[in-house]
């Protein structure tokens, strides 16, 4: 059996499919509930267009981090690369995301809030399942870890240990 070496020895490389999926999903479907309630409250101050932009850009950013270290196990930060391929596939969610809430409100005058949250959350669910498919498949496939900047760990000063939880602050 092929073992994969990494710099790190602790760290495993090559998640498997449904286990990063679930991480994804976890990830993901986490930092895209909260987006899905900041869009709305955002939207009461500013173009809804562009406080999707904003929370998309955030997002995407948090997201990629979280894939680049939890969901797809490279043990190592995104870096520029990864995180302008993943802005490319954000890009598309975005399109998505604004397409399902414009077909909404032609079709519903006065949607409401539960409308817009059912519309924007679906179409973010079919937009995330593009986006695990381009970065599994494309940003995180491997033979590109060059440009990563490698994760440093916290300083023991930094630890915060209560039984057997540790905290890192």
């Amino acid at each position: 059996m092929e073992t994969h070496r990494t710099e790190r020895p602790d760290v495993q490389q090559g998640v498997g499919a449904l286990t990063s999926f679930v991480r994804f999903v976890m990830c993901g479907g986490g930092v895209g509930l909260l987006a899905g309630a900041a869009v709305p409250l955002l939207a009461t101050v500013m173009p809804w267009a562009l406080a999707n932009a904003v929370i998309t850009v955030a997002s995407t950013l948090l997201c990629t981090e979280l894939h680049a270290l939890f969901t797809f196990g490279t043990g190592r930060r995104a870096g520029l690369r990864r995180h302008l391929q993943s802005a490319g596939s954000a890009t598309v969610a975005y399109v998505v995301t604004c397409a399902a809430m414009l077909l909404l409100h032609a079709v519903a005058a006065s949607p409401g809030l539960a409308w817009e949250q059912a519309v924007y959350l679906g179409a973010s669910a079919l937009a995330g399942i593009g986006r695990f498919l381009v970065l599994r498949l494309c940003v995180f496939a491997g033979g590109r870890t060059e440009e990563a900047v490698p994760v440093r760990p916290l300083p023991t000063a930094a630890r915060l240990h209560h039984g057997d939880l540790e905290l890192a602050l």
